[in-house]
């Protein structure tokens, strides 16, 4: 039986996060959804509109024995910009900042840890606004949002942000991509 884990990430859009976690060795599942906000069962058009709080996010459960949270994390930090707050790329509001919404204190301290080195490294020429926070709930987006990428590989957003993104992940963490 495997001993799986999870953790929630924003940045930006969850069709971007889920097309790249969906081909990443050791990740079990993905599913795109909504966090940190106030409002319960959030619809895509309430999310989208700023209003509950929520950003849009991606539930990723994997198999710690295969991929350590240390390496999802650099991938979170590689596919998005963590200096933008608010923002990723044309997409702007609360609901596309970038955030990891961990579930216990060790996943927590894994996440300061590598957002301190990568300050320390000053690979960004702005300092990093990721927000942390524990996961309170996580709400699933509606089935249309599920596995976006896989479903519309040609559509223009698709193959303008998340293929490009898609493409670095498996440049730089080839070892990781399937």
């Amino acid at each position: 039986m495997q001993n799986l884990e999870t953790i929630v990430l924003g940045g930006g859009c969850f069709w971007c996060l889920e097309a790249t976690y969906s081909h990443t060795k050791g990740v079990q599942s993905v599913v795109s959804g909504y966090a940190g906000g106030k409002t319960k069962n959030p619809s895509y058009e309430q999310v989208t509109s700023g209003a509950t709080g929520h950003a849009e996010v991606v539930q990723i459960s994997y198999d710690p024995s295969i991929i350590a949270l240390d390496d999802i994390l650099h991938i979170f930090f590689l596919i998005h910009n963590p200096t933008t707050p608010d923002r990723q790329g044309n997409d702007v509001g609360t609901q596309y900042r970038s955030v990891i919404f961990y579930n216990t204190k060790e996943q927590y301290d894994i996440a300061e840890k590598i957002m301190k080195e990568l300050a320390e490294e000053r690979l960004y020429d702005q300092p990093i606004v990721t927000e942390l926070y524990p996961l309170k709930e996580f709400f699933p987006a509606e089935e249309y949002h599920q596995q976006y990428f896989a479903k519309n590989p040609e559509q223009g957003y698709c193959q303008a942000v998340i293929a490009p993104k898609l493409a670095k992940f498996r440049q730089k963490y080839a070892q990781f991509y399937q």
